[in-house]
């Protein structure tokens, strides 16, 4: 896993999103972050810089500082919304996913509001320490583009 600038994020390599909104997690994200084991991950808006997305445990999720966010919408917190499709809260999108194969699906109108099209390449990156970062833009995205070698998965 390459560091692309000095002091800068590490990065696991490349996600292309298949038919459907299918994107493989890279076994080494799975494993850094504890989800090899995990079935259902949350999903939460990537920066404004980076666009795209965070996935995450409830469990990592709860202890953290948006840990609320579970709290004030249970239905987040115990899967009962439609897995895969998006829920609006206070200008952001969550939603909750299955993982599978080490691959995870969402509607492409969720993935929409994410800024992510199938078809896209998303950079996965080590994320703030919560969990996994999936970017459509900004300097560590251009930054990436000039690492061939980069693994896509």
């Amino acid at each position: 896993m390459p560091q692309l600038v000095k002091g800068g994020k590490y990065t696991y390599g490349w996600s292309r999103v298949g038919k459907g909104g299918k994107i493989t997690i890279p076994p080494e994200a799975l494993y850094e972050y504890h989800l090899e084991e995990v079935k259902k991950l949350i999903v939460l808006p990537g920066s404004r810089t980076s666009g795209g997305f965070c996935l995450l445990s409830r469990d990592a999720l709860k202890k953290s500082i948006l840990g609320n966010i579970l709290t004030q919408y249970p239905e987040l917190d115990e899967f009962k919304m439609p897995k895969g499709e998006g829920w609006h809260h206070a200008g952001k999108t969550y939603c909750w996913v299955e993982l599978q194969n080490e691959s995870i699906e969402m509607s492409l109108e969720t993935l929409d509001v994410y800024g992510v099209r199938e078809g896209e390449k998303l950079l996965v990156i080590r994320g703030s320490g919560l969990g996994i970062g999936f970017a459509v833009r900004g300097p560590i995205v251009e930054s990436a583009e000039e690492y061939p070698e980069l693994e896509i998965f």
